[in-house]
């Protein structure tokens, strides 16, 4: 018998065996298992459990959790190893070396980063920032869920004292079809959420009651590309949370800069953060509006606009409806800003192709009667890394168009 037939039986995995021709995926390293690929389970199985997965001719294809929905297998291992302490150490070693590779971790003047980007770190379902000291974790599967005090002693033996504390975050992120019911709270250590450096810039994060896990690390590397750009103008920042783009912008030299959420708890927010960097400066104001409504009856008034809302589509379902959000509101700022302006716009919405995306930016140019080229093609940051084999994880999408 094959050496990975008798591993298999030692740990005794419960198998789930693919249809026939469902097995090239995961020959390709995609590390998604669908529910109708699915020819048979053998054995009991409950969510969040690891399982084998092999191919209908009994070849050994991959390790990972199982969960209920249309996703059935989450890999984090297409080899057949020993998944213990030593595993997971390795895991967020390799990923907390890569950060090390990228400067990250030693940047003075920048101590938040993504440390885990599921699938484009092998650990689908796991999500880490880490905030000068504290790691916040943000579980996606129940398989990860299950694991997370496992998988913060790890992360402290990989991070030694630079590690402080652990935080879950997942009360909001476990999958709905799940009985298990997540809290928030510290799985080791204690702070208080406080404030962290984006190259120089400081910004006040609070990972307990805060969007996400406290902060969008994810758009570190475009806001500081605005600061480029907004010498002289005066800037819009629509959906601003905490405010990141406006500041970059106060950086740059703006003339005036208005920052616009409906969430007053956000103005709050990017009040706190404006105050921490350009204490007492009058060129900027925050105003708790609807953004469309804000929107209405602006021309001429701003000549660099920047749009960066939640995903306007998280399910499949719901693309029609995002897609026609993106037009509607790229239309209002085309129609809105100044000639000679630049629009910074973005979709965060992970079913969104970068085609459709511009299909519907490029839609409401034309509807507003604008001339408009594309300066720069935006994405996510290199911590937050896509893997060749999961193109899915190229969620960020984002262009600067210069408006005539």
């Amino acid at each position: 018998m094959p050496e990975k037939q008798l591993f298999f039986m030692e740990n005794n995995y419960t198998e789930i065996i693919l249809k026939s021709g469902k097995d090239q995926s995961l020959k390709r390293f995609h590390p998604w298992v669908f529910s109708g690929a699915v020819k048979q389970i053998n054995g009991q199985v409950d969510e969040g459990q690891i399982v084998m997965v092999k191919s209908n001719h009994g070849e050994f294809l991959g390790i990972g959790h199982y969960q209920i929905g249309s996703i059935a297998v989450r890999i984090f291992s297409f080899e057949n190893v020993p998944i213990d302490n030593h595993f997971w150490t390795q895991k967020l070693q390799h990923a907390f070396d890569l950060r090390k590779v990228l400067l990250l971790p030693a940047a003075s003047q920048t101590n938040v980063y993504r440390l885990v980007h599921g699938e484009g770190d092998g650990m689908p379902g796991l999500i880490i920032d880490y905030y000068n000291g504290t790691a916040v974790f943000q579980m996606h599967s129940i398989g990860m869920h299950c694991i997370r005090e496992q998988l913060a002693a790890c992360l402290k033996e990989v991070m030694g004292d630079e590690l402080k504390a652990v935080y879950d975050k997942s009360s909001k992120t476990i999958p709905f079809k799940s009985d298990v019911e997540a809290h928030d709270g510290f799985i080791f250590g204690e702070s208080l959420p406080g404030i962290v450096s984006e190259y120089g810039n400081r910004f006040k994060v609070d990972w307990e009651d805060g969007q996400k896990t406290g902060f969008f690390i994810d758009q570190r590397e475009n806001r500081k590309l605005i600061q480029q750009y907004a010498s002289g103008r005066d800037v819009l920042n629509m959906f601003c949370y905490t405010g990141g783009f406006s500041f970059y912008a106060m950086q740059g030299g703006a003339n005036m800069v208005h920052s616009v959420d409906a969430s007053e708890k956000a103005i709050a927010l990017t009040n706190e953060n404006v105050e921490l960097n350009f204490p007492g400066d009058k060129r900027h104001k925050a105003f708790a509006a609807d953004v469309f409504d804000f929107m209405r009856d602006i021309k001429n008034r701003y000549d660099l606009i920047v749009l960066d809302p939640p995903a306007f589509a998280k399910h499949q379902r719901s693309l029609p409806q995002a897609l026609r959000g993106y037009k509607r509101i790229n239309t209002r700022a085309f129609e809105q800003i100044r000639p000679g302006g630049i629009l910074f716009t973005f979709s965060c919405s992970q079913v969104v192709s970068k085609d459709k995306f511009r299909e519907a930016v490029f839609s409401a140019a034309a509807i507003a009667h604008r001339n408009v080229r594309i300066i720069h093609q935006l994405t996510q940051p290199v911590d937050h890394p896509v893997s060749i084999y999961h193109p899915e994880g190229e969620y960020l999408k984002g262009l600067v168009l210069y408006v005539e």
